[in-house]
């Protein structure tokens, strides 16, 4: 069942013919019934049209030999009476109907009573309200009824009532029973060649709209075949074009734009790798002079004390910035690595809760009451690359420490059976909820107007990402503005697996506690 539903959901012409089927057949059967309905009608209607025409004939013409014969005496009268009764069965006989004859009420003034009902029938089938209607109406009735026999069986029909006067005998009531079975199954035939028309009409149209489908559908199926090799990497794929319709001018489009996107991105590609080149170069070529650079500089800082303040100042200056210049040209080569894909890790099996305490205690030496530190006493030993998960704390720390605004940063440790995770939670600044996608974009800041010499060099969560994915684990960001940040940093322990469990939760849970009491 679900997978039939996921094949319509993924074909086009699947759920084009299903909905032209849908649709034929309602709209077959909304015109099928209304057909079968009208002549359903129209056979009943005329049949008891037709013959109530021509009971009423009967009736008056029987009225009219009764009338003739009231100048007889009573044995000429009966003879005339029961001639008619024998005239009407043996009519009922080749007509299909029944003749019922009963008089208004027994009466002593009555010289003779008539009385004819056919064999096994069931008074019931004539209602007392319709005997009312027949005995109030002075032209005959109709009623549709079912006829009941005392065995049991039972007919659809109708009735047509009227009134004879016999003279010296008084009214009575006549009644015809028509059997309908005939009209019934005429109207059975019909039924079941309705059916036949519009299974029969449905299927045409089914396969006429499969038909259609290949001519239309088929193009797109086409076109969304060749986009998904686009998707795989296969850029030569093009839409066969072998007519001059819109479906081909449809193709000519998609096939130029396909030629576009390959060119534009062998373009960006060629760019891309001048640009990988160019960073590379530079990080490389700039290492030589930068060496000097240091050197030299460091002679100068060495007699600081001789020279004058602001020459002393200077030097400083200049060391501080040499720093910054050697750490930057040290992420660009980083960088560089990464987008060869020439990035390796250097895997070793070590204690991670001493490399945590190793890195805060390397960073910031001076400022312990600042940090709040939660991780187990015993070891948790990992593998991985020790040099790139230092990295990866040193970067998370260092930015916790400076856009904290002094305020206390809290660093913990948890693992789980296959996992380990390091959460850095500051309270300072934060940042939006709309920044968080970019925030381990390169170069990336979320206030443009702060100077380039407050913080790093904006590569440090962008390398601190790409470490993590290295090591098959994950990065994930939280923040909320002037609540503070958390980064929480999950590693698998043993290297090939993959995160399954997170042990720290990416919402700290000061801040839920917070978003509560609010």
């Amino acid at each position: 069942m679900l997978q039939g539903k996921f094949k319509i959901r993924k074909s086009l012409s699947l759920k084009v013919l299903l909905s032209s089927i849908g649709f034929a057949m309602l709209i077959t059967t909304l015109i099928g019934l209304s057909v079968h309905n009208r002549v359903a009608a129209t056979i009943i209607n005329e049949k008891i049209a037709i013959s109530k025409v021509e009971t009423s004939r009967s009736i008056n013409l029987a009225q009219s030999n009764f009338n003739i014969a009231r100048f007889r005496n009573n044995a000429g009268l009966n003879q005339v009476v029961k001639d008619f009764i024998s005239s009407s069965r043996e009519d009922g006989l080749l007509s299909g109907r029944e003749t019922v004859l009963l008089p208004y009420a027994k009466d002593a003034n009555q010289q003779s009573i008539y009385q004819t009902i056919p064999a096994l029938l069931l008074l019931e089938t004539i209602s007392e309200d319709f005997r009312q209607e027949v005995r109030q109406s002075e032209e005959v009735v109709d009623q549709r009824v079912v006829i009941r026999y005392e065995d049991g069986t039972e007919y659809p029909g109708f009735l047509i009532g009227g009134i004879l006067d016999i003279p010296r005998t008084g009214q009575y009531e006549i009644y015809y029973l028509f059997n309908l079975d005939a009209q019934y199954e005429s109207i059975a035939v019909i039924t079941w060649t309705l059916l036949g028309a519009g299974v029969l009409l449905v299927m045409l149209i089914g396969l006429s709209t499969q038909f259609v489908i290949r001519q239309v559908v088929s193009p797109v199926q086409q076109a969304a075949a060749v986009a998904e090799k686009f998707t795989q990497g296969d850029l030569t794929s093009r839409m066969s074009v072998s007519s001059d319709d819109e479906l081909a001018s449809l193709g000519r489009s998609f096939n130029e734009m396909a030629v576009a996107i390959q060119q534009q991105i062998a373009r960006l590609e060629n760019l891309s790798m001048l640009q990988q080149r160019f960073v590379s170069d530079v990080s490389h070529e700039l290492r030589t002079p930068l060496t000097t650079l240091r050197m030299a500089a460091e002679v100068i800082y060495q007699q600081k004390e001789v020279f004058e303040p602001n020459i002393s100042r200077s030097s400083e200056l200049l060391i501080n910035q040499i720093d910054r210049f050697e750490l930057l040209l040290s992420d660009l080569l980083e960088v560089s690595r990464f987008d060869a894909e020439a990035a390796s890790l250097g895997v070793v099996t070590f204690d991670l809760v001493q490399l945590l305490q190793k890195t805060v205690e390397y960073l910031h030496p001076s400022k312990s009451a600042l940090f709040e530190i939660d991780s187990p006493d015993k070891p948790i030993q990992i593998e991985g690359d020790p040099r790139r998960i230092e990295r990866i704390l040193r970067n998370l720390i260092s930015n916790a420490v400076d856009h904290g605004e002094g305020k206390k940063v809290k660093v913990q440790l948890k693992e789980s059976e296959n996992e380990v995770a390091v959460g850095v939670r500051d309270y300072g600044l934060g940042f939006k909820e709309e920044d968080g996608p970019y925030l381990f974009d390169r170069f990336w800041r979320a206030d443009p107007s702060r100077a380039r010499t407050s913080g790093g060099t904006g590569l440090g969560l962008s390398i601190a990402l790409e470490d993590a994915k290295l090591h098959q684990g994950q990065l994930l960001a939280w923040g909320k503005p002037l609540q503070g940040a958390h980064f929480v940093l999950t590693l698998p322990k043993l290297h090939g697996n993959s995160v399954q469990l997170f042990p720290i939760a990416l919402t700290p849970e000061d801040a839920l506690s917070t978003s509560t009491k609010s």
